[in-house]
């Protein structure tokens, strides 16, 4: 076999040729090898990225069966998004796209406009031109990014001079102290409102904050911060009071109740109370009110309690099924109270038969339902007038419709039955139930009071229960004033801060109402 012409004859160079070959093919088996490992990793995080988005898909858009409740669903979210963007991370550090990316339109959120800005100017090296001139600017491109500082502890100093005349004994003269929310106590109002906030607003107990406070070298006991609650909420509480009071001069209110676990310190076990909760909200008709709630607490779920916290109120009250309402329209409590009941529980009723087996009537039930609510949807921010209008033109012979099926569909099954249950329920409440055909003022369902309640369901979730049943009804003081703040737009923390100054400063009691959330000016 003959060597091509252009190799060379000795040893040494010829040894010198395999051994680069060899290298080149080393390198080439390094590269495959690379570049085998990186399609391996491409197609795990594939695998990876595609059950994530199952998982959120089923999260976001699967059977209310397969949804955790409202705060674990959250949570749930939030997981999945952040593992997904950790795979999107991975694979753009392993291979990075060689194009700019293309602007998602994912929500990045908003840069409010009155939150100051810091400005860097980044400017190149050297801006002369080749030719000796310096260059000038034409343009510019302008980016923004939101940049948040920790929280930071300070120190407010204050300093009272004593002033003497050197020419006479007239007296020395000094500015009298500022009153304070704690006298002789550490904190300004801002940082009163600050714990405030956090325990009622973000749900974050007491102790927590105190080990938050601790890691930045301030030491505060939780029994020291508690007395600080303890201290705002009695001051508060006339505020609280008239924010009760206007909502029940309204005409028009939702009521809803939760459990309230409370510790016993008698027998050292827990036992069950209950946040009530009265709420108004009239934009879906364009009311003049503004919206707010109040909870109280009480010991327990009798109508009797519903009773007394809605003493003075005469109006339509919409409420859920339980009978303990029926209390308030006892001709004996001489109140003109209607009841509007909730068509979102019957749906719910209705909605249980069907998750875990066909059941056709419930299912004709939930379509009818359904096109009740397409309705409601197309009046909502419309004038009252214009909503009973419309209900009457559309919604009433569907509402006649439904009943007609309901009698019909009552006679085929069992009262006994799930089912017969679901439609004795609908009918028991029929007349509670078709009144928003007779008011534009009036909702369909009990579901604005339920989302005013939710909150103090989830801070319930977090502290475990009250310490005592002073303490819950602190915890109904602070979260009513919070939660009609978020029912308003208006920032708690700042609220809260110059309520409890003009409050500290002798705030006139005669002109309280001044003090409600939605008198509140909020500056910027």
């Amino acid at each position: 076999m003959s060597l091509p012409a252009d190799l060379p004859t000795d040893v040494a160079t010829l040894q010198a040729l395999l051994r680069a070959a060899e290298e080149r093919a080393s390198e080439r088996d390094a590269r495959l090898a690379e570049r085998d490992a990186v399609i391996e990793r491409k197609e795990e995080r594939i695998v990876r990225l595609e059950k994530l988005v199952a998982d959120f898909k089923r999260a976001m858009f699967g059977s209310k069966s397969e949804k955790a409740d409202p705060d674990q669903y959250q949570l749930a979210l939030e997981d999945i998004e952040t593992a997904i963007a950790t795979v999107h991370a991975e694979d753009e550090a392993i291979d990075p796209p060689k194009e700019q990316p293309r602007k998602r339109n994912a929500n990045r959120g908003a840069l409010p406009k009155h939150l100051p800005r810091v400005e860097e100017i980044i400017t190149p090296e050297s801006t002369t031109c080749d030719c000796g001139c310096d260059r000038h600017v034409i343009s510019e491109d302008t980016s923004e990014r939101l940049d948040i500082i920790p929280a930071q502890f300070r120190v407010i100093v204050t300093r009272r001079p004593k002033y003497a005349c050197r020419s006479c004994e007239s007296g020395i003269v000094q500015a009298p102290a500022v009153s304070r929310l704690i006298e002789s106590g550490l904190p300004t109002e801002a940082t009163v409102a600050s714990v405030i906030v956090a325990k009622f607003a973000d749900h974050l107990p007491l102790y927590r904050q105190a080990q938050i406070y601790a890691r930045q070298g301030v030491d505060l006991d939780r029994s020291t911060l508690a007395a600080w609650v303890g201290k705002a909420a009695w001051e508060l509480t006339p505020v609280y009071d008239a924010l009760i009071a206007d909502l029940k001069r309204s005409t028009k209110l939702f009521m809803d109740e939760t459990t309230a676990p409370v510790l016993d310190p008698g027998k050292g076990k827990v036992k069950r109370g209950y946040f009530w909760a009265l709420a108004r909200d009239d934009r879906p008709w364009n009311g003049d009110d503004p919206p707010g709630v109040a909870f109280t607490y009480a010991p327990g779920r009798s109508g009797k309690h519903a009773v007394e916290i809605l003493k003075g109120f005469d109006g339509i009250l919409q409420v859920d099924g339980y009978t303990g309402y029926n209390r308030v329209i006892d001709p004996k409590q001489q109140a003109n109270i209607r009841l509007a009941y909730c068509w979102a529980h019957a749906r719910r009723k209705l909605f249980e038969l069907t998750k875990n087996s066909t059941a056709p009537i419930a299912q004709e039930g939930l379509r009818q339902i359904t096109a009740l609510y397409r309705v409601e949807a197309q009046i909502r921010s419309f004038p009252a007038s214009q909503r009973l209008a419309v209900r009457q033109n559309k919604s009433a012979p569907m509402v006649a419709d439904f009943k007609t099926w309901l009698e019909q569909a009552r006679a085929k099954v069992s009262a006994k039955s799930p089912t017969g249950e679901a439609l004795k329920y609908i009918a028991k409440y029929w007349d509670g139930l078709i009144l928003f055909l007779t008011d534009g003022r009036i909702e369909m369902d009990n579901n604005t009071v339920e989302r005013t309640i939710r909150p103090i369901a989830i801070g319930r979730k977090n502290s475990l229960f009250a310490g005592h049943e002073a303490g819950a009804q602190n915890w109904a003081v602070l979260a009513s004033l919070i939660e009609t703040c978020k029912l308003n737009g208006i920032e708690p923390h700042s609220y809260l801060t110059r309520t409890l100054t003009a409050i500290v400063n002798g705030h006139r009691q005669s002109q309280i109402g001044e003090l409600l959330p939605w008198n509140y000016v909020q500056t910027v």
